[in-house]
C-alpha cells in the first residue's frame, strides 16, 4: 500500500470512489452523517481501494475516477505532522456511532472529544485513515486502558487499510469532475477486501497481545491524568 501524499500545495489530486454504480455527478449534502468526518462523498488516492469498496458482496460494481481541482479550498489534513492519532479519534469519536460498555472507555471517549477535537467547520475536505471495524477494534482497546497510545499509532500508520479524502462542502463538489468508471468484478475485488481485512485485524490481535505482556507506553489514563511524554 502506498504511502498518503500531503494535500497541503497540489492544485490537482486524482481520486477514486467505488460504488455499485457510476456515479457521474456526486451530490452536495447526501449521505450518512455518521461516517468518519461526517456528511461528505468519501474517496480515495488509491485505485486498488476503490474496486475494493465496489464490491463489499461479490457482486460487481465500479471504480469512478475523478480530477480534483484544489485551489481555493479549505484543507484539514489528518495525516499532517500537526495532528496526532488522538486528534484522527477524536473526529471519529464526534460523528460514529459507537457503543461503550465499559465506563473508563466512557469517560475516555468524552475526554478526547474534548482535549483533541479538529475544527471541520469550514473544511471543504478532509483527508486522514480510513476507519473501519478493524481498525476500531484496536481504537477500542485503547479507550478501554487495555494498549498504550504507541501501539494504537502503530497500527494506523501501517497504513494498511488505506487513506480516504472526504469531500466535505458545495465549493468541493463543484470543483470535482469525472473522468471514467472501470468495471470492479466482484469475485476478484471481494476476496482481496476481505483478505486485507483479516490482514489488519491479525496485525491488531498482534499488537494487543504483545502490549497486553510488556505493559510499556503511556495509556489512555496516563494521559488524562497529565502525562504528554508520548508526543515527544
Amino acid at each position: 500500500m502506498a504511502e498518503a501524499r500531503s494535500f497541503y500545495g497540489r492544485n490537482q489530486v486524482t481520486l477514486f470512489h467505488g460504488s455499485a454504480r457510476k456515479v457521474k455527478h456526486p451530490a452536495y449534502g447526501i449521505g450518512n452523517p455518521n461516517n468518519d468526518y461526517g456528511l461528505g462523498f468519501y474517496t480515495t488516492e488509491l485505485k486498488e481501494l476503490a474496486f475494493e469498496w465496489a464490491c463489499p458482496r461479490a457482486n460487481d460494481g465500479w471504480a469512478n475516477e475523478y480530477l480534483l481541482d484544489t485551489r481555493g479550498l479549505s484543507i484539514v489534513d489528518l495525516n499532517a505532522d500537526c495532528y496526532t492519532a488522538l486528534n484522527w479519534m477524536a473526529v471519529l469519536l464526534e460523528h460514529r456511532k459507537v457503543s461503550m460498555s465499559a465506563g473508563i472507555a466512557r469517560e475516555a471517549r468524552d475526554f478526547i472529544v474534548k482535549e483533541y477535537a479538529v475544527d471541520l467547520t469550514g473544511a471543504d475536505l478532509v483527508h486522514g485513515y480510513r476507519a473501519d471495524d478493524s481498525y476500531f477494534h484496536i481504537a477500542r482497546s485503547f479507550l478501554n486502558n487495555t494498549i498504550p497510545v504507541e501501539v494504537l499509532e502503530q497500527a494506523l500508520f501501517l497504513g494498511g487499510l488505506g487513506y480516504q479524502v472526504a469531500i466535505m462542502s458545495e465549493r468541493a463538489f463543484s470543483q470535482l469532475t469525472w473522468i471514467a468508471a472501470e468495471p470492479a468484478s466482484g469475485t476478484t475485488w471481494n476476496p482481496r477486501r476481505i483478505t486485507r481485512d483479516a490482514e489488519a485485524r491479525a496485525i491488531a490481535a498482534q499488537l494487543t497481545q504483545s502490549a497486553a505482556t510488556n505493559r510499556d507506553g503511556t495509556y489512555i489514563l496516563d494521559i488524562m491524568r497529565g502525562d504528554a511524554s508520548w508526543q515527544r
